[in-house]
């Protein structure tokens, strides 16, 4: 009996020397992953460190007049006119802004007529179509936004500056 218990103990000192090497092995290939997954973020931000100190040096003032003064014949460029800046406010609205026009579902006799027919008649009345099936439609127009006219009162040397998010 003595024999007996020895081996049950063997088994399972195997078994859990066994669970115990996979746990470590997976923990090791995961603490890889960890280790790779931080040398390409470092790498990345080096090379976002590195665009930004490409895009200073592209965008200096000197430069830019030098490849102004170089390229005028071919672009023909000139300078903007205060007049032709707007105001953040005087921008149109998003599309996701736009007001939606109201339209009533339409009213359905009682002789029968179906829903689709029902559609088919709000947009037949909607384009100026005569009513067939007895449905009727009530489209109501909103008005379209436009931006505020810009005021006397403001000044001129200030402007608004703003982002547009959807």
């Amino acid at each position: 009996m003595l024999k007996t218990f020895d081996l049950v103990l063997i088994g399972v000192m195997t078994a859990t020397a066994t669970v115990t090497y996979t746990i470590k092995h997976r923990a090791e290939l995961k603490l890889e992953e960890v280790h790779r997954l931080e040398a390409e973020i470092k790498l990345e931000k080096d090379t976002i460190d590195l665009l930004k100190a490409d895009w200073a040096l592209q965008s200096q003032p000197n430069r830019l007049e030098r490849l102004v003064k170089t390229y005028n014949e071919e672009l023909k460029l000139q300078p903007t006119e205060s007049t032709a800046l707007v105001h953040a406010k005087e921008l149109p609205m998003l599309k996701s802004e736009v007001p939606v026009p109201d339209v009533t579902e339409a009213k359905v006799s009682a002789k029968g007529a179906t829903v689709a027919s029902a559609k088919s008649a709000t947009e037949a009345s909607a384009k100026g179509a005569p009513d067939t099936k007895g449905a009727q439609a009530t489209v109501k127009a909103q008005p379209i936004p436009m931006p505020a006219p810009r005021g006397e009162a403001e000044d001129a040397d200030q402007i608004e500056t703003g982002s547009v998010e959807e």
